[in-house]
């Protein structure tokens, strides 16, 4: 057991692990400014010690029997068997049957199956990095994915959906396949969508789509949330309100200020000078992790790395974006800092994982793994 200890402070990136730490603090602290008696703060908190040592736990772990193809097959098994049982044992939240209700606490499967995506995702390119210009591949890959993802959209929950699309895409792009047939399978989307806005969408349809795009236009009805999302972090201004001053959020103005609408919520109290605070460490994070990444033992564990790093980024990019009126709002968290265990504990284990890896990783020049990596 001490071995353990030993081992696990000696070879911990700790960089990477206090930036995450600062992260989820600071939605900590932005919580506990406005919920009052509802014990989100508590919960969080306790969320927030598991994951920590959930962290340290898989940081200590071999990972590298993720590599079997027996394992992620596994892993995907299990993956499509848990998203059929919510339509069955689902609890339904908010409209979306997505949640296990196990008492004590609730549990939303899609957070971890976008680590199991990922795993996949890697296994499948990383065996096939020297033929990965082949146009089956986009077609396979999306194949395996687009079974998640549609049970996934059909609970509905969109916004996850949307994340494990971006995933999918993502990795798609860094694995070295042809931009081309990536271009093709796009024009393919684009010319179906207009055929089906033109042909197919009822007029109702229509302007559901035009509201989803620009919230905006019915401010008193969809666009509510998106307006009083800009409404408070604009009123932060440079140096924010101070902490629990945050007028939207305290009044109630703006809902699920502890999920959807944490930046705004945070952005209020803390200014513009909190919000870069919270993108420098954010940029420490993706740092740290590509630089994890680009050490990887093998194709899979590269790709693993790239894989974790482009779920924190879109979940950022997305969450940010709808929060200042640039994106539709889809329901996104943002990465540590908003409400909820099940993603808190995803997103330590991901990075835990990661570290794990590290353990065994190569000293090669950075830039041969990569061209090793995209078949150069």
């Amino acid at each position: 057991m001490i071995s353990f200890f030993k081992y696990v402070f000696k070879n911990n990136e700790w960089l990477l692990f206090f930036g995450v730490c600062l992260l989820t603090l600071a939605g900590i602290v932005t919580m506990n400014s406005f919920v009052g008696d509802s014990g989100l703060y508590q919960r969080q908190l306790i969320w927030f010690f598991l994951s920590i040592a959930v962290f340290f736990v898989a940081s200590a772990v071999d990972w590298r029997f993720l590599r079997q193809t027996k394992i992620i097959v596994s892993l995907f098994g299990i993956s499509i068997l848990v998203l059929f049982s919510l339509f069955i044992l689902g609890n339904v939240v908010k409209g979306s049957k997505s949640w296990f209700d196990l008492g004590f606490f609730a549990f939303q499967p899609s957070d971890p199956i976008k680590l199991i995506v990922i795993l996949i995702l890697a296994k499948y390119f990383s065996r096939r990095h020297i033929e990965i210009a082949n146009i089956r591949h986009i077609l396979v890959s999306g194949f395996y994915i687009f079974s998640i993802f549609l049970l996934v959209f059909l609970q509905p929950d969109f916004g996850s959906a949307i994340i494990i699309f971006f995933i999918w895409l993502g990795m798609v792009l860094v694995s070295g396949i042809s931009k081309k047939h990536i271009l093709a399978v796009f024009l393919v989307g684009i010319v179906s969508f207009g055929f089906l806005w033109g042909f197919v969408f009822k007029d109702y349809q229509k302007n559901r789509i035009r509201t989803f795009v620009d919230p905006l236009t019915d401010i008193q009805g969809s666009g509510y949330n998106a307006y009083q999302s800009m409404v408070a972090v604009g009123s932060g201004q440079i140096l924010g309100k101070g902490i629990g001053y945050g007028t939207q959020s305290k009044l109630r103005f703006l809902p699920e200020y502890q999920t959807d609408f944490i930046f705004a919520a945070f952005t209020e109290e803390w200014g513009f000078i909190g919000a870069l605070l919270i993108f420098v460490i954010f940029g420490i994070v993706f740092w740290r992790i590509l630089n994890i990444s680009m050490r990887g033992d093998t194709n899979f564990e590269i790709l693993f790395g790239l894989g974790l790093a482009i779920l924190f980024f879109v979940h950022g990019v997305i969450h940010v974006g709808m929060n200042i009126g640039l994106l539709p709002v889809t329901g996104i968290t943002l990465p540590f800092m908003s409400y909820g265990g099940s993603h808190l504990v995803t997103e330590f284990l991901g990075l835990g994982i990661l570290v794990g890896m590290k353990r065994y990783s190569r000293t090669t020049h950075k830039d041969l793994v990569y061209n090793e990596m995209v078949g150069i």
